[in-house]
C-alpha cells in the first residue's frame, strides 16, 4: 500500500533536522527539547507562540522543500504543511511538526511545558495570552509555594505551567521536601 506523503517513515528518508544550536553557542551537555507535533497547525502555532511568548522561530522546512523521494510520493495537500521547525522561548528550544496529519486535533497529553517568568506581572501576562483560546485549568494565583502559579491547555492543546517562584520560601520547601 501506499504511505501518506508525510508519514514517519518519509520524515526518515530525508535529511535530519537542522541543528539547533544558535550561532555562537557553545553545546557543552545534552539538553532534552521538546518535540511537538501540530497535526496541520504548525505555522498557526508558531505564529501563536511568537505572538503569546516571544518565541523566534529559528529554522522552518515545508515538506515541499524535502528531496523527492519517488517510494513515498507526496500529495499535493502536503506540501505546505511543516516537515521541521525549530523555535526558542527564552533561552529553551523547541521543536516541532504537522507530522502525519493523520490525527486532526490530536491530543498533547502526559506533559506540562512550564514557564519560569521573573515577575507576577510577566507570569499573569505571559498565563493569559496561553490561555487566550484554550482552556484555564488552574486559574493563575498566589500559592504556597509561588508569587504566582496558574495551569492552562492552549488552542492547540499543549499543557502550559507558569510558575513565579517566592524565592523566600525555597528553603522552607527544602525542607519540607526532606532536602
Amino acid at each position: 500500500g501506499r504511505i501518506p506523503a508525510c508519514s514517519s517513515r518519509s520524515i526518515l528518508e530525508v535529511p535530519g533536522p537542522a541543528p539547533t544550536r544558535r550561532p555562537g553557542q557553545q553545546e557543552t551537555t545534552m539538553q532534552v527539547q521538546p518535540y511537538l507535533t501540530f497535526y496541520g497547525r504548525a505555522e498557526e502555532a508558531l505564529q501563536f507562540y511568537e505572538k503569546a511568548l516571544g518565541a523566534k522561530t529559528m529554522f522552518k522546512m515545508h515538506f515541499k522543500d524535502a528531496p523527492p523521494n519517488p517510494d513515498y510520493p507526496m500529495s499535493p495537500e502536503m506540501g505546505d504543511k511543516v516537515m521541521h521547525a525549530s523555535f526558542t522561548i527564552g533561552d529553551s528550544m523547541i521543536m516541532c511538526s504537522d507530522g502525519d496529519c493523520s490525527q486532526p486535533g490530536g491530543t498533547h497529553s502526559g506533559y506540562s511545558l512550564s514557564l519560569n517568568p521573573a515577575t507576577v506581572e510577566e507570569g499573569q501576562k505571559l498565563f493569559n495570552a496561553l490561555a487566550d483560546g484554550g482552556e484555564v485549568t488552574m486559574p493563575f494565583g498566589k500559592t504556597f509555594w509561588a508569587l504566582g502559579f496558574g495551569m492552562a491547555k492552549d488552542r492547540f492543546g499543549v499543557h502550559w505551567m507558569v510558575n513565579v517562584e517566592d524565592l523566600s520560601q525555597r528553603e522552607d520547601l527544602a525542607k519540607r521536601a526532606g532536602q
